[in-house]
C-alpha cells in the first residue's frame, strides 16, 4: 500500500524543498521504511534520508552523505550566512516536535563540515504504530520534509519565478530584483513559515483544512513588508515578516496599493462589516 503512496510522499517533499526527490521503500517483513535523496543527484552524491520503525511507537530519521559528495559539500561550503540561519531554523523547527542530535554539534550552531555530518531524529507516535502508511506519511511531513529542505537551501536549489505568479501588486518604478523574488518566493521560507505559525488564518481565524478537509490546502503566506517596495534586498525572517492568511483575506490586504493594508487595518474592516 506504502508504494500507491510515493508520489504523494515525493509531492510533499518537492514542495517544501524545491527540489525534485526521489523516494523508495525498504521492507523487512513487516516493518516498513523509506530511504529518500535528491532526484538530480546519485544515492551516493549527496544527502541521503532514511526512516525506519524505533521500536515500537517511534520512527528513527537520519540524514547522512553519501561516499561520493565532494561537489555537493563544496557547494555546501560556500552556502551564505542567510541560507545557514534558515537551514538552522528549519532543524530547530522539527525539534519543537522530535528529538534531534546532530553528533559534535548543538542544534543551534551546526555546519555541514565534511562529508561525516549528520542529523539523527526520533519521532514517537501515541496512537498508529509506526508501520504503518500513515505513520510513515506523517513522519515525513514533521520531520523529513523541512530536514531535507535543510539541505535543499545549504546546496542552493534554485527557486524558478514567474513574475506574473507575484502576489504582490505591480508598482511602477518599484524595485523587484530577481535575488529578492529568488529569496522570498523560495518555498522553505513557506515551509518554516507555516511550521512556526501553523496553518490558520492571522486575520479571519480559517484553518481551510479544518474546513474543506483534503480540498483545504489552501492557505498562503503574506509578506508584511511588499517585496516590490524594498529599495535593496534583505533577508526574510519567516517568524515576524511572514504570516499565514487565507486567499480571501491576502487578496483583501492586497486591495490597497502600493502598500497593502495592515492586518490590523484589515480586522477593523471586518469588524465594521460585522457590526454594519
Amino acid at each position: 500500500m506504502l508504494a500507491r503512496k510515493l508520489d504523494l510522499i515525493a509531492d510533499a517533499l518537492a514542495q517544501g524543498t524545491g527540489a525534485t526527490i526521489a523516494v523508495r521503500v525498504m521492507e523487512t517483513g513487516r516493518r516498513k521504511g523509506l530511504r529518500i535523496w535528491f532526484n538530480d543527484l546519485h544515492e551516493k552524491n549527496g544527502p541521503v534520508a532514511e526512516l525506519k520503525p524505533h521500536g515500537l511507537r517511534s520512527h528513527g530519521i537520519n540524514i547522512g552523505f553519501g561516499s561520493f559528495s565532494a561537489g555537493v559539500l563544496e557547494q555546501i561550503s560556500n552556502a551564505s550566512s542567510e541560507d545557514i540561519q534558515l537551514a538552522r531554523s528549519l532543524v530547530r523547527s522539527v525539534a519543537r516536535s522530535a528529538e534531534i542530535d546532530i553528533p559534535g554539534q548543538s542544534k543551534d550552531d551546526w555546519l555541514v563540515r565534511d562529508g561525516g555530518f549528520r542529523i539523527d531524529a526520533r519521532y514517537r507516535h501515541d496512537h498508529t504504530p509506526p508501520h504503518e502508511d500513515e505513520a510513515i506519511i506523517e513522519t515525513c511531513r514533521e520531520v523529513i520534509v523541512p530536514l531535507m529542505a535543510a539541505m535543499a537551501e545549504l546546496i542552493g536549489y534554485d527557486v524558478v519565478e514567474d513574475p506574473s505568479a507575484s502576489d504582490q501588486p505591480e508598482v511602477e518604478g518599484g524595485l523587484s530584483p530577481a535575488t529578492v523574488y529568488r529569496r522570498e518566493r523560495n518555498p522553505r521560507n513557506r515551509l518554516l513559515c507555516l511550521r512556526i505559525h501553523g496553518a490558520q488564518c492571522r486575520c479571519c481565524g480559517l484553518n481551510p483544512e479544518s474546513r474543506y478537509g483534503a480540498a483545504g490546502g489552501i492557505i498562503e503566506v503574506h509578506h508584511l513588508e511588499p517585496v516590490s517596495m524594498l529599495e535593496h534586498p534583505r533577508p526574510y525572517d519567516p517568524e515576524t515578516d511572514l504570516v499565514p492568511l487565507c486567499p480571501n483575506c491576502h487578496r483583501s490586504v492586497h486591495t490597497q496599493r502600493p502598500w497593502p493594508l495592515t492586518l490590523e487595518e484589515l480586522a477593523s474592516y471586518m469588524e465594521e462589516a460585522g457590526n454594519a
